[in-house]
């Protein structure tokens, strides 16, 4: 007890979105800081997503959404880890999000939106100041 880990973080591509740079240049610089990265691949649904979380006790999950569906990606993850008693995981995500759609976000318990251009030290600041490690 006590002893604590490094923050492990799940990094996912939900939905048909095909496009995933952004998502591997944000899981690179979560690793180069220290952190332990899972990375999920394309095409993951939300109940994979969750499922890999839980299963990797991930203390964070950072969705990349390009395709526009981001209000029913992020409310689908969020639900589920509610259903599955998984609340602690902190959901922060980037991608193509209209301003407009950032605080409705955060309402349904998104904890952080980085939008295009973010530089990647604020997203990694962002993650040690916000994602206390479980370990």
């Amino acid at each position: 007890m006590g002893v604590s880990g490094p923050i492990r973080v799940v990094v996912a591509k939900p939905g048909l979105d095909g496009h995933d740079r952004g998502a591997k240049v944000i899981a690179r610089a979560l690793r180069d800081a220290g952190m332990e990265v899972i990375y999920t691949g394309l095409h993951q649904t939300p109940e994979q997503v969750v499922d890999t979380a839980i299963q990797e006790d991930a203390d964070a999950i950072g969705l990349s959404i390009l395709s526009g569906a981001h209000m029913t990606l992020f409310a689908k993850v969020i639900e589920l880890l509610k259903d599955r008693e998984a609340e602690d995981i902190k959901v922060f995500g980037g991608g193509i999000i209209p301003e407009a759609d950032i605080a409705p976000l955060k309402e349904l318990g998104v904890a952080a939106i980085f939008t295009p251009g973010t530089p990647t030290g604020d997203v990694v600041a962002w993650v040690n100041e916000n994602v206390p490690s479980a370990a």
